[in-house]
């Protein structure tokens, strides 16, 4: 596992300063105000990077790695991270097939969230922890509600915006909770991931979302209404 981890890890950091365009570095660290340097690569880039070279190295190694290389090699770009994109990499090794959905990678994304503190590292893994959910519903959903309570801001918008991909398999009951326990919030990202939770799941039950406002217009920011309501009439 060691050498995979490893040819992982260093296949990922040689791919990323190939495809760097070191004239958008400077731009984006500005925009991120990221303390962290930029190599100039962009996200989109970056997850195609990455699929791609698990991808190689599945065909050189006769299939994929496996959970625990993944989760490692992960890790090791996170946090001996030198430039923003290595901590992209990492979490979109936390999609890649073996690792989506399971519960092992939970305790590396509770520390992406906490460490990484900003909303594109927050926003990148909100939907592996949906996915968790989606699997290990009886688990995760316990651990969600008590992020939606935490002193940690990440964690609450962690726990408000993590089931933006699950339609109609939305636990209704855990974004009731998560978006009851954060009304009052002042934070901007908390309030924007409450309208942003709710206009998404509007596309599945309109109903649903305009009772639900309505019922705490009172209580819901003027940010978190406006984007609750955008799309509805």
């Amino acid at each position: 596992m060691v050498a995979v981890t490893g040819g992982l890890v260093e296949e990922i950091r040689a791919g990323l300063r190939t495809a760097a365009e070191p004239d958008r570095a400077p731009g984006m660290q500005r925009y991120m105000r990221s303390a962290m340097p930029f190599l100039g690569v962009r996200v989109p880039v970056v997850r195609a990077l990455v699929r791609a070279t698990v991808t190689e190295m599945a065909g050189a190694a006769g299939g994929p790695p496996d959970l625990p290389a993944l989760l490692a090699a992960a890790t090791t770009l996170w946090r001996e991270a030198g430039v923003r994109e290595e901590r992209y990499a990492a979490t979109e090794l936390l999609a890649v097939g073996p690792v989506r959905g399971r519960l092992e990678a939970l305790p590396l994304v509770t520390e992406v969230i906490v460490t990484g503190a900003w909303w594109d590292h927050v926003d990148a893994v909100a939907p592996r922890v949906g996915a968790m959910l989606l699997a290990r519903p009886a688990t995760v959903g316990p651990v969600v509600r008590d992020w939606s309570r935490d002193a940690d801001r990440w964690l609450r918008r962690a726990s408000i915006i993590c089931q933006l991909a699950a339609r109609e398999r939305t636990d209704l009951a855990l974004l009731t909770d998560v978006v009851d326990a954060n009304l009052a919030d002042p934070e901007f990202f908390v309030r924007k991931a409450i309208g942003w939770a709710l206009r998404q799941y509007a596309r599945t039950d309109p109903a649903w979302v305009l009772a639900f406002v309505a019922d705490r217009r009172a209580r819901l920011s003027p940010l978190s209404y406006r984007e609750a309501v955008k799309h509805l009439s």
